[in-house]
């Protein structure tokens, strides 16, 4: 295999054989593939694009490059979703355990913060003693005793996507479809998944802001997925505004046990967490219609089963055994809480979800480098949604904060973040449309 030549072939548009791209992340893998060689296949693809043949080869070369886990005598189907990141989007973690409870084998492989989107595991690590990287060993007990595992991506899963990415970040080809979809689904077909659902989110507040741009990556991520033989659909998902009430970490986690205790029940977000939760038991053939898998998911809600399972999770991976029912006492707080007063009065209308995402991250909650810690307390919670009317100084949201100053600059930048009219927004869908 010559490198320059099969960097030749996509830079004048041919197309690539399956081998010729194996054997260009074998040598990636590897190091026989240099930083510029690498940069150079990626710039070919981000203006000659693939086929969706070529894209499924380069997804199973990437997955094939490290560990590709299975789970012989698990007993259940093994399933997972992924999101493509948005503000306020806690889904994982009521999703995981709810579909577990209903059935299904969850090992989820989960990331960090990215920009102005939260991380799943930032937010768990907010619990004292979960253990994000946990060994293969316990991986598999936890999932094979408690229906599901949310952890992050080991150093075996899918290395070639690692290196792949990092060169990717530093040569503005990292919005490249073709890349993007290898990128995710190479690293969720590693952990041996038969079934998988993505959750495109579009709008303000999402990667892909233009709905042509959102459905575009969602088809590809749906056809490389079927294409690579695990069962896969979408739905396309509104980021127009803050999923959740909170945005943050901790207040995040607060947030999601008290999804999972009923108090949310009519929220946006309780919408999209059972549309997942139904489709993913119908990918599964784990229910016969989505009527009978609607009901599944909101019966294990309404039940406590799904509280259940993900309290034996928090234990089985290292936190504490009560968390559930104590999580003010384990959870980091901010000292200062500081409420966002609405201007005037009127109807909130609009949303900027970017900057809200962006607020959190200057206040410590996210990374503006890889390397920057996380603090855990800090965020946003009790945020209205769009449509609420207010009266002039009511609440819009409340800012948890270290300090006083910090506090006061996210309360004017989440001010500047809502607009309100004078009449009220005609109401928008979030679930947008299902592509399969």
């Amino acid at each position: 295999m010559i490198p320059q030549e099969i960097i030749r072939r996509k830079r004048d548009g041919q197309e690539l054989a399956a081998e010729e791209i194996s054997a260009f992340i074998e040598g990636l893998t590897r190091d026989d593939i240099s930083e510029g060689q690498a940069a150079a296949f990626a710039m070919a693809v981000f203006f000659r694009g693939m086929s969706r043949d070529e894209t499924v080869a380069l997804t199973l070369a990437m997955r094939d490059s490290g560990e590709v886990m299975d789970w012989p005598g698990v007993g259940r189907p093994v399933s997972d979703k992924h999101s493509t990141g948005g503000v306020g989007d806690n889904v994982s973690l009521m999703l995981a355990p709810i579909v577990a409870a209903c059935g299904l084998a969850v090992p989820m492989i989960s990331g960090r913060g990215l920009g102005h989107t939260g991380g799943t595991l930032d937010k768990l690590q907010s619990i004292p003693g979960y253990n994000v990287m946990p060994d293969p060993v316990l991986l598999r007990r936890v999932v094979s005793d408690v229906g599901c595992a949310i952890i992050g991506q080991t150093g075996d899963l899918a290395p070639a996507d690692r290196r792949l990415y990092a060169i990717r970040d530093v040569t503005a080809t990292v919005e490249s479809v073709p890349l993007i979809t290898a990128s995710i689904l190479s690293k969720k077909l590693a952990a041996g998944l038969q079934t998988l659902v993505l959750d495109v989110k579009v709008g303000n507040g999402a990667f892909m802001e233009a709905p042509e741009d959102a459905a575009r990556l969602a088809r590809s991520l749906v056809d490389v997925a079927n294409g690579a033989g695990t069962r896969t659909s979408a739905l396309l998902t509104d980021m127009n505004q803050p999923l959740a009430d909170a945005a943050g970490n901790a207040v995040e986690v607060r947030n999601a046990i008290d999804f999972l205790m009923g108090r949310k029940n009519g929220s946006r977000l309780d919408e999209v967490v059972v549309a997942l939760a139904a489709e993913m038991l119908q990918q599964a053939q784990a229910r016969r219609s989505a009527e009978e898998a609607r009901a599944a998911a909101i019966a294990a809600l309404d039940s406590g089963k799904a509280l259940e399972i993900f309290a034996r999770m928090v234990h089985a991976l290292g936190g504490p055994s009560d968390f559930t029912e104590k999580p003010d006492q384990y959870l980091p707080k901010a000292p200062v809480v500081m409420p966002v007063p609405a201007p005037h009065g009127g109807w909130l209308a609009a949303c900027a979800t970017r900057d809200v995402g962006l607020a959190v991250v200057e206040l410590g909650g996210g990374r503006k480098r890889p390397q920057d810690s996380i603090d855990h307390g800090v965020g946003v919670d009790r945020i209205q949604p769009l449509g609420t009317k207010v009266s002039e100084g009511d609440p819009i949201a409340f800012v948890h904060a270290n300090t006083e100053a910090q506090a006061q600059g996210a309360v004017a930048a989440l001010t500047r973040s809502f607009r309100i009219a004078d009449a009220a927004p005609e109401p928008t869908p979030v679930v947008l449309e299902r592509i399969a």
